[in-house]
């Protein structure tokens, strides 16, 4: 791997694969002895945990359950 000139590095992608690293995930990157370590950030979750956490509350209250499906179905 190279650096470039932002600091940033391409991790191969058959070490995402084989850590469970996908685009969006949070990594930090930790100096232990002179060697430096890439690990998951605690707590972060999975992509969609963070998605599901972040739009929590935000939709408009209000309807039922039957409502909402009529409203996608058309009827």
């Amino acid at each position: 791997m190279r650096l470039n000139s932002k600091g940033q590095v391409t991790i191969p992608a058959e070490l995402r694969q084989k850590c469970g690293l996908r685009p969006g995930d949070e990594v930090d990157v930790i100096e232990e002895d002179g060697v430096l370590r890439i690990v998951r950030r605690v707590g972060a979750g999975t992509r969609g945990q963070r998605l599901a956490r972040r739009m929590r509350g935000t939709a408009a209250g209000g309807m039922s359950t039957d409502e909402l499906m009529e409203l996608l179905r058309g009827e």
